[in-house]
């Protein structure tokens, strides 16, 4: 069935080699790209961020994000699209933020996670802003068509706050979360029984550097240790380490590669590679909230040294941004963004495919050939 949809996918493919791409050699960067594919040209809504993919049971992509007026706009609802005959789905709403008294709050990081043989799951936040928002949660039995009613989680539970949880070997579903009510910290949701019930692990400790971080997402390198990779407000990306599924966790400490504090994903390969998708961007001094361009692509063996293998998308105009990357059946990598908080985007990678290049000292690798634009004034943007 995947192998049927990378073949569509692949007809309506965008070019890669654009008389920009050309000019500044980013094919240099792009060896083992087989698609890519906006999810719409058009909308019923101006904005749009923050993606999310599952893999359904019978071999279907499905895709979500949020879209609306503008980010924090109480019309922002969750929109989903499916991958089919060749293409994606027109988007449409699977949740608002609608409350039972009829206050209208907007909507915001949805996160898809696809139970083996059992329903699709759809979390998402609710309220005003990150500091006040409570997690809900609604459930797909046919792969993203229909939805079920909508489900508060929990007193005290969110849900994953961007990135996917993962299931682990010794049955527990684990979900990456965060809060942001006051200073950054970040927290687990496990679940023994795939998502009827919940209990919280963390937050965990900030550590010496005092990491102000949120939205982790987690790397299993077997056997019970695990990983993550977080935004943060400290110029690099954050990791910390647990050695028992999740029960407890080491302190943050920085790691060895820079971070915008933007979102990024990662997932680990049936290979036992670490994938991670995130701005290569370290930020002025002065500001650590920097431009969301390029969007970059590194693989680990030990998630402590890193390789450069791909530039997904750069140029003068910011906002390549707040990506998620699955792997499929098939052993192809799957990667969403936002593109220009304009239109959402699909890349399909063969990770056979790639060059790999070291990252040294947290800085990107020079390619002869390849010249990285020059950035238009960066404004900062939301979330």
């Amino acid at each position: 069935m995947m192998k049927k949809i990378i073949g569509a996918i692949g007809v309506l493919a965008i070019s890669f080699f654009s008389s920009y791409a050309q000019d500044h050699g980013l094919e240099k960067w792009q060896k083992g790209i087989v698609s890519e594919q906006f999810v719409y040209e058009k909308a019923d809504f101006p904005s749009c961020h923050s993606a999310t993919l599952a893999e359904t049971s019978p071999g279907e992509l499905v895709y979500a994000f949020f879209g609306g007026t503008r980010e924090r706009h109480p019309d922002v609802e969750i929109y989903v699209s499916k991958y089919k005959d060749g293409q994606w789905s027109h988007p449409k709403s699977a949740a608002d933020g609608i409350d039972t008294d009829g206050t209208r709050y907007p909507t915001w990081n949805p996160v898809l996670f696809q139970i083996p043989d059992g329903d699709l799951l759809l979390f998402y936040k609710v309220g005003p802003k990150p500091s006040e928002w409570w997690g809900m949660l609604k459930r797909s039995k046919d792969g993203g068509e229909t939805w079920s009613e909508a489900e508060k989680l929990p007193e005290g539970i969110l849900g994953p706050i961007k990135n996917k949880p993962i299931l682990l070997d010794n049955g527990n579903l684990i979900a990456p979360s965060s809060t942001e009510g006051n200073g950054w910290h970040i927290h687990f949701e496990v679940s023994p029984d795939l998502g009827k019930t919940w209990y919280k692990v963390g937050p965990i400790e900030r550590g010496d550097d005092d990491m102000d971080a949120i939205q982790p997402s987690i790397l299993d390198h077997g056997k019970g240790k695990l990983q993550i990779l977080a935004r943060t407000r400290n110029w690099a990306l954050a990791t910390a380490w647990s050695y028992d599924y999740g029960e407890t966790w080491t302190p943050l400490e920085k790691s060895g590669l820079p971070n915008n504090n933007s979102g990024t994903d990662a997932v680990t390969m049936k290979n036992g590679q670490h994938v991670l998708v995130y701005n290569h961007v370290l930020p002025p001094p002065e500001h650590p909230k920097g431009k969301r361009t390029p969007l970059n692509v590194s693989v680990s063996k030990n998630g402590k040294d890193w390789d450069a293998v791909l530039i997904l998308e750069d140029s003068p105009i910011s906002q390549y941004s707040y990506p998620a990357v699955i792997q499929t059946q098939d052993g192809l990598l799957h990667f969403a963004y936002t593109w220009r908080r304009e239109k959402m985007k699909h890349v399909v990678v063969n990770p056979k495919k790639w060059k790999k290049r070291k990252i040294k000292k947290g800085e990107w690798p020079k390619v002869k050939g390849y010249i990285q634009p020059e950035m238009e004034e960066y404004i900062p943007e939301e979330k």
